[in-house]
């Protein structure tokens, strides 16, 4: 079965996937700590009026934040391994595309 997640930021010069089938899978709730602790070291704030901070948004942000240097540059391969591993374990989802600029993600 194919594992990867795919961060986009539009177009096909800024699309960035990782394979995760030799990847040893995170743990859901280390997987769901990670994404706090980035999302509060990256300054991400809520984007709902209410103040609820789901997954998905919480995975949206920290993409945003950490930029497509973050994807792209080897020197930062293992922040964005760990972001890959993060994002599958949280939505329990093999395949999953993340569209920056779109807001969106699909699995």
């Amino acid at each position: 079965m194919r594992s990867q997640v795919t961060v986009s930021w539009g177009d096909p010069f800024s699309t960035y996937t990782f394979d995760l089938e030799e990847v040893q899978p995170m743990p859901h709730e280390l997987a769901r700590n990670w994404l706090d602790e980035q999302f509060s070291f990256m300054g991400c704030a809520p984007i709902r009026p209410t103040g609820k901070v789901l997954t998905v948004d919480k995975i949206l942000s920290v993409a945003e934040a950490a930029g497509p240097e973050r994807f792209r540059d080897a020197d930062h391969r293992p922040w964005a391994m760990a972001f890959s591993r993060a994002v599958s374990a949280a939505l329990a989802k093999p395949v999953v595309s993340i569209d920056v600029p779109g807001q969106s993600i699909t699995y």
